[in-house]
């Protein structure tokens, strides 16, 4: 085996994905299990999980699945219990998870704005709080927050989303500095539109997606497989001294 092949492989390796039923998240799994990695599966959709599980198995890896809703408290927390009781330990962590609600910021209410923090910024916190101590005992690990460009540049109505995003960079780095001395890397991915159903909702009417698209150097949006292709290279060896960073996948956006 070339030794590229092994730096970059997940032989042997447990990853567990939440967000795992439909778009970026389906890909990570495929593309994590492509590599080597046995997969937990994690979401609120029983039938896209099946489709994700089927997925991990057809290239010969293990696929668990939890159904468990990211947006309350004790959703994540069961996820990972279920997890480290089936295994024993997580090896990498994707926080994949999330929504927007988006609406200008006079008219954003109270309940969709904690609604977004329970999903995108506390379910992370929580998942990692219950996986990390293994990582710890292990002296291994890795954990991949998907974030955004919107924690870089404002975008107008992504109040609730952009604030919950830059919290999510904020808490890596905080992770970052109690835990690198476990050998556990955390760090953030920041795409910038990508077509999955959310991307859809949101930038799918080409009124609203051309001006962003414009905006973009590259002049187009982001494919799920390049998302999924940059978790591998953070949850892989070749990655072991890069933690508390934020990779931006913009196309140019943030430079132009």
């Amino acid at each position: 085996m070339p030794r590229f092949v092994e730096r970059f492989g997940l032989d042997g390796k447990k990853a567990l994905v939440t967000g795992a039923s439909k778009g970026m998240g389906v890909e990570i799994c495929a593309v994590l299990a492509d590599a080597g990695a046995d997969i937990v599966a994690v979401a609120r959709d029983k039938e896209g999980l099946a489709q994700t599980k089927a997925l991990v198995e057809k290239a010969g890896r293990r696929c668990l699945t939890v159904e468990a809703d990211m947006a309350t408290v004790e959703g994540p927390r069961h996820a990972a219990k279920v997890a480290l009781d089936a295994w024993g330990t997580i090896d990498i962590l994707v926080n994949n998870a999330g929504i927007a609600r988006v609406s200008p910021i006079l008219e954003h209410s109270a309940e969709d704005w904690d609604l977004v923090m329970a999903v995108n910024l506390r379910a992370p916190f929580l998942m990692a709080q219950a996986l990390a101590p293994k990582m710890i005992e292990q002296r291994r690990g890795k954990i991949i927050n998907i974030s955004s460009q919107t924690s870089a540049v404002a975008l107008v109505d992504h109040a609730a989303y952009q604030a919950s995003k830059n919290g999510l960079n904020a808490l890596g780095k905080c992770m970052t500095i109690e835990w690198a001395q476990y050998n556990i890397q955390i760090n953030a991915i920041c795409p910038t539109v990508v077509m999955t159903p959310m991307g859809q909702q949101v930038w799918g009417a080409p009124e609203k997606g051309d001006p962003m698209k414009a905006k973009i150097p590259a002049g187009r949006f982001l494919e799920s497989i390049e998302v999924a292709d940059s978790v591998l290279f953070l949850a892989s060896d070749a990655s072991n001294m890069i933690t508390g960073e934020t990779l931006f996948l913009d196309g140019g956006y943030c430079s132009a």
